[in-house]
């Protein structure tokens, strides 16, 4: 599992500002990104909770080094920063649960 935190490392920090602006410009599209990567994820046989730890990487990364582009993403960041680390983990949960159902 070591090898999918070190692609996800990479993976954040190759994006490319055009596509990542294009990512989190819509809340609609972060979501659908989300989504497939959710997919494939699961497709690789990662359960629940290793795809819940893979989101707080990424909310993580987020939170520290993107701006909000809209007003759900500026809630989202704002609930990551002021919550503790299990509040941030069942957050991750709950943005995998969101994701899901779309």
């Amino acid at each position: 599992m070591e090898n999918v935190d070190k692609k996800v490392d990479e993976k954040l920090r190759s994006f490319d500002d055009e596509k990542k602006e294009d990512i989190l410009a819509n809340f609609n599209h972060f979501k659908e990104y989300l989504s497939s990567k959710v997919e494939i994820g699961e497709k690789m046989g990662l359960s629940e909770e290793r795809l819940a730890q893979i989101t707080e990487k990424v909310a993580n990364y987020l939170a520290k080094n993107e701006e909000p582009k809209n007003r759900e993403e500026y809630l989202l960041q704002e609930l990551w920063k002021v919550g503790d680390k299990e509040e941030q983990h069942m957050m991750a949960h709950m943005l995998l649960k969101l994701v899901k159902k779309e």
